[in-house]
């Protein structure tokens, strides 16, 4: 996501970089490496022109900041007027006072429109807020199978009356239904078309007018770029939307959709979908994605997802275990699989500042390094992971663990020496240095910087076991942990 968008700011600050200040004839270079950027991201041409004029009008008229590069504030002038551009701050969902609130969903035909109705039901869910899905799809094949699937799924109940019954009756029935039970927020599925067609559009007018949603929120695909922006405008004009949801940002999109929604269309982006997984729809948070657009990462996101998947009992007991050095390949094997269900490797490596240079091939030498990991650990008895120092001393141990997981003596004896390395360092790290509980630079997060991934190690996060290339030491090498 924003990759490209990313590369192409970068030789905007470079334009400016051994400058004393920023003037207006050294900045024209930088501002145009900007508009180069944001066009090939698929930015609508009038937001990308009001865009400019306002960075440039910031830029010249901002003071200088002692001990402040030019390229650095301009960098932050950038991020200011991004932020802007997408609204400034993150809208909420509505909450009716008396429930329940009333969420009806809209779209084209292939945005991710059933998908998103689960999982943004599962995100009320998260929220404490019960949810009901209604089902008024009635012409496409198999689209209230899917919405009863994707309820069995998260465990959220499904409204429906067939593929012969009247989409606005069902709409009704479903919010009576949703009284009825208690229930705090029903989300209504929709019909979508292939293309924007009258039909479509009084129908959803029709449902609109017979139950009064609170939210009527837009699903359009990021992939289609400033079309994106186009087509909340157009439902807008016609129907009357509260906000977007923007699915597909996980893809190859060039993020022209998340700086254009909110100025083409004057409506808030309020959630981004961003994986296949019903878990994976969030927020939207203008600031959090200008630092994303920029490279800076995006930690608050990365925190908040690793809050939801960590026990905070068993995160200070794995803390404890780290101190203490009683850390074994156990507790290893549960943070890797912490990090799978935060979502795809990639994903979470973005989120961390320092990782958006990390090029496919690097993300699939670091997948491929964890995936070889867990199957070594595999291999172990159970004994063997409880206490590593089996390994270390046996060599007949490491080449059985070698054999059953498909790699050489070798490959084990280096993970066993970096996982020594690992733990005595934890070991010595005081309680106040370990950062988050299973995301510090300890535990696997310690897995997450630098080395053969991608250069120099990153500030804050320690360079994974084995990545890091060896220095030269002229002291003779120490025996020790069963001389690997």
């Amino acid at each position: 996501m924003f990759d490209a968008l990313s590369e192409s700011l970068e030789s905007a600050w470079k334009k400016l970089r051994g400058q004393d200040k920023i003037t207006s004839s050294n900045i024209k270079p930088a501002l145009q490496e900007v508009r180069r950027a944001l066009l090939s991201a698929d930015v609508n041409l009038q937001v990308v022109k009001n865009f400019i004029a306002d960075v440039e009008q910031a830029a010249q008229g901002a003071e200088v900041i002692s001990g402040v590069s030019p390229d650095q504030q301009f960098i932050k002038i950038v991020n200011d007027e991004l932020v802007k551009v997408m609204g400034e701050s993150n809208v909420p969902l509505a909450q009716a006072e008396t429930p329940p609130t009333v969420v009806l969903m809209a779209g084209l035909q292939g945005t991710g429109k059933t998908t998103a109705t689960a999982k943004l039901a599962l995100y009320l869910r998260k929220q404490e807020r019960s949810a009901l899905m209604v089902g008024t799809d009635v012409y496409r094949p198999a689209a209230i199978d899917q919405l009863k699937t994707l309820g069995e799924q998260i465990e959220v109940p499904v409204f429906e009356m067939g593929t012969e019954a009247n989409p606005v009756e069902v709409a009704q029935k479903g919010i009576e239904q949703g009284k009825a039970e208690g229930i705090d927020t029903v989300i209504i599925d929709t019909a979508g078309r292939l293309q924007i067609d009258q039909d479509m559009m009084g129908e959803l007018s029709a449902i609109k007018n017979a139950v009064s949603p609170h939210e009527v929120l837009l699903v359009v695909d990021a992939m289609t770029g400033q079309e994106a922006a186009s087509l909340t405008e157009t439902f807008h004009q016609e129907v009357g939307v509260t906000g977007a949801i923007l699915t597909k940002l996980d893809g190859d999109t060039r993020g022209g959709a998340a700086l254009s929604v909110r100025q083409v269309s004057g409506q808030p982006i309020k959630f981004i979908g961003v994986g296949e997984k019903v878990e994976a729809l969030q927020p939207f948070y203008p600031e959090r994605m200008a630092s994303r657009i920029l490279g800076m990462g995006d930690v608050v996101s990365l925190v908040e997802k690793a809050q939801e998947e960590i026990d905070m009992a068993d995160a200070e007991a794995m803390q404890a275990k780290m101190l203490e050095a009683r850390f074994d390949f156990n507790d290893f094997l549960k943070q890797m699989r912490l990090l799978k269900n935060m979502g795809s490797f990639g994903s979470v490596m973005k989120m961390i500042p320092g990782m958006n240079k990390l090029s496919g091939a690097d993300l699939e030498k670091g997948e491929s390094q964890l995936k070889r990991t867990e199957a070594m650990i595999n291999s172990m008895t159970t004994e063997e992971r409880e206490q590593p120092e089996l390994l270390a001393k046996s060599p007949s141990r490491r080449r059985r663990v070698g054999k059953g997981s498909g790699h050489q003596e070798k490959d084990v004896s280096k993970l066993v020496e970096d996982f020594r390395k690992m733990r005595s360092m934890m070991q010595s790290m005081g309680q106040g240095q370990m950062g988050m509980p299973g995301m510090g630079g300890g535990g696997l997060g310690g897995m997450l910087g630098g080395g053969d991934m991608g250069g120099q190690p990153q500030p804050g996060f320690r360079q994974p076991p084995g990545t890091g290339k060896k220095k030269k030491k002229k002291k003779k090498k120490k025996k020790g942990f069963g001389e690997l």
